[in-house]
């Protein structure tokens, strides 16, 4: 468990699951997700099974408010090179319906992330895709030192256009 002022990040227990979905499931949330389709039950508990539970590649953590212990997010490091120490960031917090939060929910969460794949895992670079119409996630990881690494233009057909996609990574030595 990793602990913060405001959040703390635990292990995503069974129990997690049906909010998860619920979230994945949210038309103003999935556009900011590779995954396109609707989430089911099946799907949402596969992935516990096969990903969180006992691929190796893949660490994820449930966003708790440490004031009232409720589940606001998920979060994790997916896609880990443990040769080259790389990993995919993943996170979303859902704060009255809000894709990205006001409240610090999201920098907080991201920080103990970042600080756990550097500090306790030992990773050399973070690294993360986000679409260029995701200007909170942007705005979010310019603050932490991200740079961007690369665009693949036309990369994400979202309401009736393409957007491109930017490629972010922060190394271990920028992480302040």
């Amino acid at each position: 468990m990793k602990i913060g002022e405001k959040v703390y990040l635990a292990a995503v227990e069974k129990q997690d699951l049906m909010e998860l979905k619920k979230w994945r499931n949210i038309e103003s949330f999935k556009m900011h997700f590779r995954e396109y389709k609707e989430i089911n039950s099946d799907m949402q508990n596969d992935w516990f099974e096969k990903k969180v539970l006992n691929d190796p590649s893949t660490i994820m953590f449930s966003i708790k408010r440490i004031d009232d212990n409720k589940l606001i997010g998920c979060c994790g490091l997916c896609y880990i090179n443990w040769i080259h120490r790389h990993a995919d960031l993943s996170l979303y917090t859902a704060i009255d319906d809000e894709y990205m939060d006001e409240k610090g929910f999201a920098f907080e969460s991201c920080k103990l992330l970042l600080d756990y794949g550097f500090n306790q895992i030992g990773l050399n670079k973070i690294w993360t895709e986000i679409y260029e119409f995701d200007e909170k996630k942007m705005k979010l990881y310019k603050e932490f030192g991200f740079n961007t690494d690369g665009i693949l233009r036309k990369n994400y057909f979202y309401e009736g256009k393409w957007w491109n996609s930017y490629i972010l990574s922060l190394l271990r030595e920028e992480f302040k």
